[in-house]
């Protein structure tokens, strides 16, 4: 009997380990079509990645702002043409798969630019709707 709750262990941690790593690799390959829609000019595109809610959270340096359509205005804004917008490069530091549907990532960012690099750190809340990991909130100092 201890022979089989063991196997049974293993393999539930098994399963969950393969489950967590498939959730990180989703989760990175969205953060890297979001570098590629960056480095080509293309912020809409950049924006798939987002939750597209009134309710997607923004933090910057300015403050909480909440809506996907505030966040991809605010980029335009603040990033009104490829010179500014640089090539991006994130460092991903950490993934932590928390649930089924939630995960957590902390990483740096960075903009090489002509007119001076900028960079800096985020945290993400991702979640999965339908399927799809989304990030939910975005805190970028």
């Amino acid at each position: 009997m201890k022979k089989y709750f063991i196997a049974i262990s293993l393999l539930l941690i098994s399963i969950f380990s393969i489950a967590q790593n498939k959730d990180e690799t989703a989760i990175r390959k969205l953060m890297a079509e979001q570098v590629a829609a960056w480095n080509s000019g293309n912020i809409d595109a950049f924006m798939q990645g987002y939750w597209k809610s009134d309710s997607l959270l923004f933090i910057g340096s300015k403050g909480p702002t909440y809506g996907w359509q505030t966040t991809l205005e605010g980029y335009k804004k603040r990033y009104p043409d490829t010179t500014v917008m640089g090539k991006l490069n994130f460092n991903i530091l950490e993934v932590r798969i928390l649930s089924d549907d939630d995960a957590f990532v902390l990483g740096q960012w960075h903009l090489a630019r002509t007119i001076g690099d900028v960079g800096g750190y985020y945290t993400l809340l991702f979640r999965k709707i339908k399927g799809k990991w989304y990030i939910v909130a975005d805190h970028t100092s």
